[in-house]
């Protein structure tokens, strides 16, 4: 009963079987390896992007944070939600690797920016001259860090407000493919083809071992990102164990396949929750990721039988048994059905 965070997971066998086999001979170093060229062919078949620039980077802090430093200059602001993860989760890498730029914060009650909100937080900004930072990118996280997935419509809006501005568009896609499944849409719907200038294209938190895609489809910008990628200490060296993950991942779908398997875990988990007694979803679930709370006695249950877990709100020691107690419950590829009724069964006591 392991739902902290699909980051947590086991690796798929298909994907540690193409490490060994990238093991078996020598390859050269730093993406110029044989799997590289076949990844990158990939991951533009994937988006519908043959001009798209490709790299790989170990993790998704990294990949964030090194777009977002060749989309923006250090006097520029970058916006994002209240509650994205390059706010609250990067311990200022951004701010770091584009020198200095700025966060403006957008309200996201559902872990979606509110458009109007986007708009006068943009409209903000500009307005000191010299003394003040100018506009940088607009990032959205895709799925959201509440659980929540972005319509296309939904992306669409907040885009066309970036671009009225000139502003570039970065997506965070940690959970991309979870979102997309959920969508029933394509890669390349649910990027360029709303706007989106570079995507962060997860694959860590979907059954890899740690690998992240950034697809930039403005190759003018590839070799900035080269630059800053290098002098960001991710340029790999033995770069084709990040290859053969990305190539095992792509390869008859296994991508699609391991986010479907979550996203129908998470379903499962969301029904058995509503059919739970002071049980409540605080923010309907559209990939792999539930918010919700139930009373203490519930959580205490659990606990002893070794479930794991965060707890976002309250204390699991207390003396009232019926205190509500938030928690954030991820599925990943692994959950089984058994797990998650036994983790059902305890809730409801």
């Amino acid at each position: 009963m392991f739902f902290a965070s699909d980051n947590a997971g086991p690796v798929h066998p298909k994907v540690m079987e193409s490490l060994v086999k990238a093991n078996a001979d020598y390859a050269m170093p730093y993406g110029s390896d044989p799997i590289m060229g076949t990844v990158r062919e990939q991951v533009r078949e994937v988006f519908e992007a043959p001009e798209a620039a490709v790299y790989l980077v170990a993790t998704g802090t990294a990949a964030n944070s090194i777009i977002l430093a060749t989309q923006a200059n250090p006097w520029e602001t970058i916006f994002c939600s209240r509650i994205a993860h390059i706010h609250e989760d990067e311990c200022g890498c951004p701010e770091f690797f584009t020198g200095g730029a700025k966060l403006t914060l957008v309200d996201a009650p559902d872990g979606k920016m509110d458009p109007d909100a986007l708009k006068v937080a943009i409209e903000g900004e500009e307005t000191r001259g010299v003394h003040g930072p100018q506009r940088g990118p607009v990032s959205i996280t895709q799925a959201t860090e509440k659980g929540t997935v972005y319509s296309l419509s939904e992306l669409k809006t907040l885009i066309n407000i970036a671009k009225s501005y000139g502003q570039k568009t970065h997506m965070d896609g940690a959970r991309f493919t979870n979102a997309l499944v959920s969508l029933g849409c394509s890669a390349a719907e649910m990027t360029w083809g709303v706007g989106i200038d570079a995507v962060s294209f997860g694959g860590t938190k979907n059954g890899l071992m740690g690998v992240e895609a950034v697809v930039l489809f403005d190759p003018d910008q590839a070799w900035e990102f080269e630059l800053r990628r290098k002098r960001a200490a991710h340029l790999f060296s033995k770069h084709r164990f990040l290859s053969a993950q990305m190539q095992a991942y792509l390869t008859d779908d296994l991508w699609l396949e391991l986010a479907t398997k979550a996203n129908t875990a998470c379903a499962r988990l969301t029904r058995g929750l509503k059919q739970t007694p002071d049980t409540k979803i605080l923010f309907e679930p559209g990939a792999n990721m539930i918010f919700a709370e139930w009373p203490r006695a519930g959580h205490q249950r659990l606990h002893d039988a070794g479930a794991q877990y965060y707890i976002y709100s309250g204390a699991l020691e207390g003396d009232d048994p019926d205190e509500p107690l938030m928690a954030r419950l991820v599925c990943d590829w692994s959950a089984t059905d058994e797990n998650i009724d036994r983790f059902i069964d305890l809730v409801k006591g």
